[in-house]
């Protein structure tokens, strides 16, 4: 037998994906990343139209592109936009759980309805989706689910109560399923992005000094950009990682290691 070339390892090419909470954001740059690599795409957001014009960009690069209403909270539309998508490519190979949403308050102001919103988003939703869509998976013997996780699956931050618990909880639930779908060919990884600046944290890269605080604190000292979880995505997604299962990879410029100075000097 002759192993696949590195190059060969990375080509998506006829394979299909599927990436959720696509209208913005590292969803839309996910998806030009697997566009790139040759995969064809699901693309899904709540409010259809939101799609139009990421689904052109996407046709106009030749990507094969089926886009899809999908609430992540309603179980109706997480069954039907799975079935949509098999119906449409009549195959799933790749699942990229990236829908999420988050709520910054302290923990006395976190209300009922505040943790049900973050939680039913970022932690409920992801398991039934990688549950409809593993039912496709399941007949193929084979499949890629990464659920988008966060710095926050590993470490806690004041004023994220609820947002910490779910992508905790997603770095759990990544390593069950792992163990649940494993003899049916499934890997299941969390990808846990670092810093970057996205839609739901925009309005804290308008303060200088909290910048400064953020990249002194990053061993690689500068947020990411969404190009660095290009190729950590390419790895989960293809057979490149075809051993790989149950891991939490972070993509963070090592923050994660502690980032506190032992000394005072910089």
């Amino acid at each position: 037998m002759i192993n696949p070339s590195p190059t060969e390892l990375f080509n998506l090419s006829g394979k299909v994906a599927i990436v959720t909470g696509a209208s913005r954001g590292l969803g839309q740059y996910f998806s030009r990343a697997l566009a790139s690599a040759g995969a064809e795409l699901v693309i899904t957001s709540r409010q259809l139209a939101s799609l139009d014009a990421f689904q052109k960009e996407l046709a106009d690069i030749g990507c094969r592109v089926v886009p899809l209403e999908l609430d992540v909270t309603d179980l109706g539309s997480i069954e039907q936009t799975a079935s949509a998508a098999f119906e449409a490519y009549g195959k799933i190979d790749i699942l990229v759980n990236n829908a999420g949403c988050n709520i910054r308050k302290p923990a006395l102001d976190i209300t009922w309805d505040d943790w049900n919103t973050v939680l039913d988003t970022n932690l409920r939703g992801p398991f039934f989706v990688a549950q409809a869509i593993a039912r496709h998976m399941i007949p193929q013997n084979s499949g890629r689910i990464i659920n988008i996780g966060s710095v926050t699956s590993v470490a806690g931050y004041a004023g994220l109560g609820p947002y910490c618990a779910s992508r905790g909880g997603i770095k759990q639930l990544t390593m069950s399923l792992a163990d649940d779908w494993g003899p049916h060919g499934i890997t299941v990884n969390c990808l846990a992005p670092g810093w970057f600046k996205t839609k739901q944290n925009e309005i804290l890269y308008e303060d200088p000094k909290w910048v400064e605080y953020l990249v002194d604190r990053i061993p690689l000292k500068r947020p990411g950009e969404p190009h660095d979880l290009d190729g950590a995505l390419l790895f989960l997604a293809s057979d490149a990682s075809c051993y790989v299962t149950g891991q939490t990879l972070l993509v963070d410029g090592g923050i994660s290691t502690g980032a506190t100075r032992a000394t005072s000097e910089k």
